[in-house]
């Protein structure tokens, strides 16, 4: 059996990521969220307020200039993907080496003399 490398499954899970953000917003309903179903059912919407990231590039699920409404969706859900996507590869390098450096650490310390 062939194995897939880890760097062929990271690339394609990524293209899959943009894939769906990018396409599947294109069918993403235009009802209001979960949270916003919520608060429009439980009467509490009225008392939104205005909040420094409204007026944003990406503000409401948007991208600033982009006239078509479908585009715009999918090219901010593009843009959110790689945010994440490039967050979470920050937060696992860092995990990474910090586990290195600590098992070179562990190793220096049993090699020593009387270790």
């Amino acid at each position: 059996m062939r194995r897939v490398s880890t760097r062929a499954l990271v690339v394609a899970g990524v293209l899959v990521a943009l894939l769906l953000a990018g396409v599947g917003s294109y069918y993403a309903s235009s009802s209001p969220d979960g949270l916003d179903r919520v608060a429009q059912d439980k009467g509490f919407a009225r008392t939104e307020r205005p909040h420094a990231a409204d007026d944003s590039p990406l503000a409401g699920y948007d991208t600033e200039g982009v006239r078509n409404r479908r585009v715009s969706g999918g090219l901010a859900g593009v843009a959110g993907s790689l945010v994440v996507l490039a967050l979470a590869s920050g937060l696992a390098l860092a995990v990474r080496r910090r586990a290195a450096g600590r098992d070179a650490e562990q190793r220096d310390l049993a090699e020593r003399p009387g270790g």
